[in-house]
Parts: C-alpha cells; sequence; structure tokens
C-alpha cells in the first residue's frame, strides 16, 4: 500500500474530518471510497468514449437496430 500526502486547505481539512466523522468512517477510508468512486467514473467514461469511437460511421446501422429491438419489444406487450 502506498502513502500519499495531499496539501489541502485547513478549512478543507476540518469540513472533511467531518464528514468522515458524520459517517462514522477514518478520514483514510472517507478519501479511499472517494477515490475509488471517482476511479470507476472514469473507468466508465473511458470505456464509453473506446465503444463511442469505435462506432463513429455506424451511427444510422446503431439507431436502425435500436428502433427494430424497440418494435420488437412492443410487439411483445
Amino acid at each position: 500500500m502506498a502513502a500519499l500526502t495531499v496539501r489541502l486547505p485547513d478549512d478543507k481539512h476540518r469540513r472533511l474530518k467531518a464528514l468522515a466523522a458524520s459517517r462514522g468512517t477514518p478520514l483514510n477510508r472517507l478519501i479511499d471510497e472517494m477515490t475509488t468512486l471517482m476511479l470507476a467514473e472514469f473507468d466508465a467514461e473511458t470505456r464509453f468514449r473506446l465503444r463511442a469511437s469505435q462506432g463513429m460511421g455506424k451511427e444510422a446501422e446503431g439507431l436502425a437496430l435500436l428502433d427494430k429491438a424497440l418494435h420488437k419489444q412492443e410487439k411483445n406487450l
């Protein structure tokens, strides 16, 4: 496990400590949870952008497939 030193304004540090205390968790765990969420969002955006780039120029085909799937679903209802 790595150690990381982060410089924060005193007010922000106090607020983070208060947030951690209100959740009954240590500040280190709070920061770990926050970074996990941010990394998950980053990974999802990265995957989305990759898939979008692979579909460039295929918009009409994709919309036609979506339309076909929606009409098939409507028939089954």
